[in-house]
């Protein structure tokens, strides 16, 4: 009987450190990697949610190598991300980099980007509205 506590302990341990995980990036393959990636991204805010995608595909675009990819994003928490991705959009810019002369910086860039996608959602309720009164259901 004296056992039972002390497992119990035990594994209400090692679930809380488990969970604790839940806020990083598994980079142990390219898979779980990804796996990972979309499952913060789905529990961030919009305005936020942005900024970590564009990060983290710029970190990508930015490392060929998955490995060494791979070994770059594991452990990382979303804030993480976003700031290896300033620093490369920085470096980018500096360096005179195309595509990023047109943005004065980093916020300008993610505003835009978020403008797109507003911009992008609202055009696909418009098409969704619009095959919705052309549909050919009956109503029986």
């Amino acid at each position: 009987m004296k056992k039972l506590p002390i497992l119990l302990l035990i594994l209400c341990c090692t679930s809380l450190i488990a969970c604790s995980k839940g806020s990083q990036i598994n980079g142990h393959t390219t898979r779980t990697a990804y796996r990972s990636i979309k499952a913060l991204k789905n529990r961030l805010s919009p305005d936020v949610r942005i900024e970590f995608e564009v990060s983290f595909w710029t970190l990508r675009d930015s490392i060929k190598n998955d490995k060494e990819f791979l070994n770059t994003i594991d452990g990382k928490k979303p804030e993480e991300i976003i700031a290896l991705g300033k620093e490369i959009y920085q470096q980018r810019k500096n360096s005179g980099y195309a595509g990023y002369e047109k943005y004065a910086n980093w916020d300008e860039m993610i505003a835009k980007f978020g403008k797109e996608r507003i911009d992008q959602d609202s055009h696909k309720i418009k098409e969704d509205a619009k095959d919705e009164a052309n549909g050919v259901l009956y109503k029986l």
